[in-house]
């Protein structure tokens, strides 16, 4: 790659208030996420997971998914949930199923064993996530969820 000399570089337009505000929120959201791997990495561990798996088991708990239907929900790529689904199945934390809405689609679903090494992370899990929302107002985290959700509405309608 050509670097062109400093003084030649395009200069970016002005930040907005909101769009300064908006850098500071983002960045602290990949701070806060490295934070909640590494915690969701020690829970999973609880379940004799990974957080990946614990991640791609959870698109699929409530329901069979296509693997795509899960990337979706999780908003990661087909692919990333694919080579996972895999080795959930290998292990014989998950199964594939037919699809009756299409052929070759199969479904992923969890089995027992995968029921179990979430409800082993649940146990640490749900005394984790209440003892760490005693440090934000109830009301805070409302918004917070709501604020994050309006955002992601807005990138996956770009």
């Amino acid at each position: 790659m050509t670097v062109p000399p400093r003084e030649d570089w395009p200069k970016p337009t002005r930040q907005t208030e909101g769009g300064a505000l908006l850098t500071d929120v983002v960045l602290a959201t990949f701070r806060l996420n490295a934070r909640l791997m590494e915690a969701a990495q020690d829970l999973a561990a609880r379940g004799g997971i990974t957080a990946a798996w614990w991640q791609v088991l959870g698109g699929v708990l409530d329901q069979p998914r296509s693997v795509a239907d899960a990337g979706r929900i999780m908003g990661v790529s087909r692919q990333a949930v694919q080579r996972i689904a895999d080795l959930l199945v290998e292990r014989g934390l998950a199964e594939y199923r037919p699809n009756p809405a299409h052929r070759r689609a199969k479904l992923l679903a969890c089995t027992e064993a995968g029921y179990w090494a979430i409800r082993q992370i649940a146990l640490v899990q749900h005394p984790w996530t209440s003892e760490l929302a005693k440090a934000v107002e109830f009301e805070d985290l409302r918004t917070t969820l709501a604020t994050m959700q309006t955002l992601i509405t807005k990138l996956e309608e770009a």
